[in-house]
């Protein structure tokens, strides 16, 4: 045995993986699944029948949930395919700067700026004129794979 120490850096995450394996033949619509390295939403799933030689496949029909484009696969059903681990978290929206960014409350009562508006018009308008008439404002953010984006809004104001 040698006598050298052995030093490990200590990774921010844990080690935590960004998706898991689940069998291709499980997953269902409105499930998630990766497409070429892009977390999506199944919103179709066809299975064909084994042919002479092989495996039943799905074909699976799904939409990036972070720019919205649709994505298509086909996987042997009885195969592993990658599911993304999708959080959404509520934050209270502070501020919006003239950049673009947002500035958002946590629930341990810090700030939250790294995140910018979304690129979605209607919700964009929303925030936006919202944010004017000075409503109390929460926005969902959805985060997978390393990245985050908001994707929803809710009007806590007090009437």
């Amino acid at each position: 045995m040698s006598d050298e120490e052995h030093h490990f850096e200590a990774k921010g995450d844990a080690g935590a993986s960004k998706t898991f394996p689940q069998q291709a033949g499980t997953i269902r619509k409105n499930g998630y699944i990766v497409i070429k390295n892009r977390p999506c939403k199944v919103v179709e799933v066809s299975t064909s029948k084994t042919g002479k030689h092989g495996h039943a496949k799905c074909h699976f029909v799904a939409i990036d949930i972070f720019n919205g484009k649709k994505l298509e696969d086909i996987v042997p059903s009885s195969h592993n395919s990658d599911v993304p681990h999708v959080t959404r978290t509520d934050y209270q929206l502070i501020d919006i700067s003239e950049d673009g960014f947002v500035s958002l409350l946590t629930d341990s009562g810090d700030t939250k700026d790294d995140l910018r508006l979304p690129t979605d018009e209607s919700l964009l308008k929303q925030i936006k004129e919202g944010f004017a008439e000075g409503k109390d404002l929460v926005v969902s953010v959805m985060c997978s794979m390393g990245e985050e984006q908001i994707c929803g809004l809710k009007d806590i104001g007090k009437n």
